[in-house]
């Protein structure tokens, strides 16, 4: 399982986030209520840059450590959003974890409509590299569309379509099912682009009734109930890392 001990530089608010103590947000609030420390100082500016590592921070008193490396997945609902501060109030997918657990962040985002396997950790190395554009991590998802495609569609979305100045386009689509109404697809995308499977199909003028993730490399969601989470295993970490170790 990936871990570090290496020490570097960070932003003090950065820096008890990525010890797992808090978010980023919070820590920033118990800075500037000076009930941060480093080195025996209190230290009011969440930007005051420390060695992680290297330095001594307390929070009243308490020397924080670094937590001990967590990774969750979820079977996100639609309906909940994965940012952990939403500006307009909604459910966040941050409510749904585990309690006592140290402050976890998303690995990437699926939006509010869009169900499915979503990641947690609070290795922030780990997560920036899966990630990453560079790593071309196979992420698969079933769509179910309001007509009955065709081949010309899956062709479409093959050869890619032209959105908002830049080309999208499918790894891999076939068809799973269809009714005499709607479709079901399963889409496969090796890039990370803001929306994708929706903008994609836009262009097309084609309706997405459900989109949800169904895995993320050789980690597949299975059976696990909307809303729930479990740990990764030691080897399904493994499995994920070796893949951009590889790139």
């Amino acid at each position: 399982m990936p871990r570090s001990s290496q020490v570097f530089s960070a932003g003090l608010a950065r820096a008890l986030s990525k010890l797992g103590h808090c978010s980023r947000s919070t820590a920033r609030s118990l800075v500037e209520q000076g009930d941060v420390t480093v080195n025996g100082k209190v230290a009011r500016d969440p930007t005051t840059r420390v060695s992680i590592g290297r330095d001594r921070i307390a929070i009243n008193g308490n020397v924080i450590k670094k937590a001990d490396p967590v990774y969750l997945m979820m079977n996100k609902p639609r309906g909940v959003v994965t940012s952990a501060n939403d500006e307009k109030g909604r459910k966040s997918v941050i409510s749904l974890l585990p309690a006592g657990r140290p402050s976890l962040a998303a690995v990437g985002r699926l939006d509010m409509a869009t169900e499915g396997l979503l990641l947690f950790t609070n290795d922030s190395q780990w997560a920036a590299r899966i990630t990453s554009p560079q790593t071309h991590i196979d992420k698969t998802y079933h769509v179910q569309i309001d007509l009955t495609a065709d081949a010309a569609l899956l062709e479409q979305l093959l050869a890619g379509v032209r959105a908002g100045g830049e080309v999208l386009k499918a790894k891999r689509v076939r068809k799973l099912r269809e009714g005499q109404k709607n479709s079901w697809l399963e889409i496969v995308l090796d890039e990370g682009k803001n929306r994708q499977i929706r903008r994609m199909l836009d262009v097309c003028g084609i309706e997405v009734l459900r989109l949800v993730r169904v895995s993320i490399g050789e980690l597949q969601l299975g059976d696990l109930p909307k809303g729930g989470t479990r740990e990764l295993t030691s080897e399904e970490v493994r499995r994920l890392s070796v893949r951009w170790h590889r790139i």
